[in-house]
């Protein structure tokens, strides 16, 4: 297996595989939206998938990058699913060997869907990444949900 170019030092590499994933969490937010694609940030083999027995169930096992951004367009406008959603990534730990990098993160969602209804949630998140030459791309997603709870107030 090919390592790491050496000029390319691992804090560098940790920053990149963090900016990826914040950067993917911007575009799944609702509806400040940031600009890009998706799919650019996945490689053409990998997987999405729940974790935890409530993820497990809901979100299930996702193969393939068309196939993930077809789960995830599913969630996002015009398609009414969230009225507004935001992601809030917390610090985490990034591992990274040669041209993998592999990091764990707990992150805070916070939505209200086009019913009205809005809650708080914490999940865990575990992704692998690819190290590219352009920039790191996710080969594999897992979010395990830990905690919700309903949000009250405006409407």
């Amino acid at each position: 297996m090919s390592e790491r170019p050496s000029e390319v030092p691992a804090v560098d590499t940790t920053s990149s595989v963090v900016d990826t994933l914040t950067r993917y969490l911007a575009l799944c937010d609702v509806p400040v939206r940031t600009e890009g694609e998706l799919g650019d940030l996945f490689t053409e083999d990998a997987v999405w998938q729940g974790g935890g027995s409530e993820y497990a169930e809901k979100f299930g096992r996702t193969e393939g990058r068309e196939a993930i951004i077809e789960m995830l367009l599913a969630y996002l406008p015009p398609t009414p699913h969230f009225r507004t959603n935001v992601h809030l990534l917390f610090p985490g730990v990034v591992y990274v060997k040669g041209l993998t990098a592999q990091g764990s993160w707990p992150m805070q969602q916070l939505s209200r869907y086009e019913s009205g209804v809005a809650e708080v949630m914490v999940a865990k998140l575990d992704v692998t990444f690819r190290i590219g030459p352009d920039h790191p791309r996710i080969s594999a997603f897992r979010t395990e949900r830990l905690f919700s709870a309903p949000l009250t107030g405006e409407r």
